[in-house]
Order: structure tokens, then sequence, then C-alpha cells
């Protein structure tokens, strides 16, 4: 199993050491022939948005990332990551990959409030500690998006399809089970592929 994880610019180390933790390869995409090697996940870290989609745009690697998302390639986005994928910003024109039907609203706590830990129930995975530096929540979702954990009625964390997407930074906690529940996610897609694979010969 390998993990592609976008190597532009914030936490992305952090979370290539949480994945060498739990056995897995870690690619580091960094220009568009990284994209050529094969890697059954993605993960989208933390780090400033705006930034991240200028880099993906001039370095000719963000259609080839949009497609392999709307495909259905296992994705991790925390916090910049998750803006990302929001189909709508709030006060905001310009928009990235857009393939979660959701609304962000960015740097959503202020600066009272702009970085906290608390522990919260997601659902599916059950208590995980929370990290959040200067993070957005996703003020409403359309339908198919599961809604996976609040914060103060904010909604914090979503699953839409093969995304899962993360206003916090599990990466900067010592628990595994956000990165355990990506590898998890693969692992399971991998099965009912070769199931497929299987009943077709």
């Amino acid at each position: 199993m390998k993990v592609g994880v976008l190597a532009l610019q914030g936490a992305f180390i952090e979370h290539e050491k949480k994945l060498e933790k739990l056995g897995v390869e870690c690619i580091e995409l960094r220009q568009k022939k990284d994209l050529e090697q094969d890697f059954d996940g993605l993960i989208l870290p933390g780090g400033e948005s705006t930034v991240q989609g200028k880099l993906l745009k001039e370095l000719d690697m963000f259609d080839i990332l949009q497609k392999r998302i709307q495909d259905g390639l296992p994705t991790l986005a925390t916090c910049a990551g998750l803006i990302l994928l929001a189909k709508e910003i709030e006060n905001q024109n310009q928009t990235y990959f857009s393939t979660i039907p959701m609304t962000v609203k960015r740097n959503a706590y202020g600066r009272q409030l702009g970085s906290f830990h608390t522990i919260e129930e997601m659902k599916g995975i059950g208590k995980v500690p929370m990290t959040f530096i200067r993070a957005p929540y996703i003020e409403s979702v359309q339908d198919g998006v599961d809604i996976l954990s609040k914060v103060n009625d904010n909604i914090i964390a979503v699953q839409y399809k093969k995304q899962l997407a993360l206003a916090f930074h599990p990466e900067l906690d010592e628990d595994d089970l956000i990165h355990s529940y990506l590898i998890n996610m693969i692992k399971s897609l991998r099965c009912r592929l070769f199931s497929y694979i299987i009943k077709k010969r």
C-alpha cells in the first residue's frame, strides 16, 4: 500500500510520520511527474489553501488530482485540505477541487479561539483528540455528505464517498485513529475491486 501526500506546503511531514508509524509507504507529491507513480490513497494536509491551490495550478497538478479524487481515490483532507475539497467557500468566489458538496468558512473561530484542543466523539471511530489551528468549519452540507462530528454545534468532520474531510489536525496528536481510518478505507476499496475482478473471470 502506498499513500501520496501533497507536499507543496503545510504540515505534510507530520502526516508522513503517522503513515510510516503504521507501516504505510509514503510518496511525496511535489511536481507533476510524481503523479505518474501508483498510490492507493491521498492526503491533503493543513497549511494555506490559497497557496496550495495556486501551486497546484502552476505545477499542472490540479486537474490530474481532481480527476483522481472524483474517480474515488480514498482521500484524507485536513484543515486547508478540507477547504480545497469544498464546493463553496463563504465570502470567496475562488474554489478549488470542489469535490464535496459543502460550504466552508475559513478561519472560522477568529483570533480568540484561533487554536484549541478538545476530545470529541466521531461517528464510526469513537473519541478522537482534535487540535484546531486557525481552523475552518463546515457551515452546511448537501445530500450524500455524512456528518461525522461537531464541536459547539459546528460541523468539523464529514465523509463524502471516499473523501474524509476534517477541520482539525490529526497528525499533531499521538492518536492514530484517523490515519488508521484512511488505511481501512483503502483496504476496503481494494477488497471490493479484487472481488469484482474475481467475479468477472
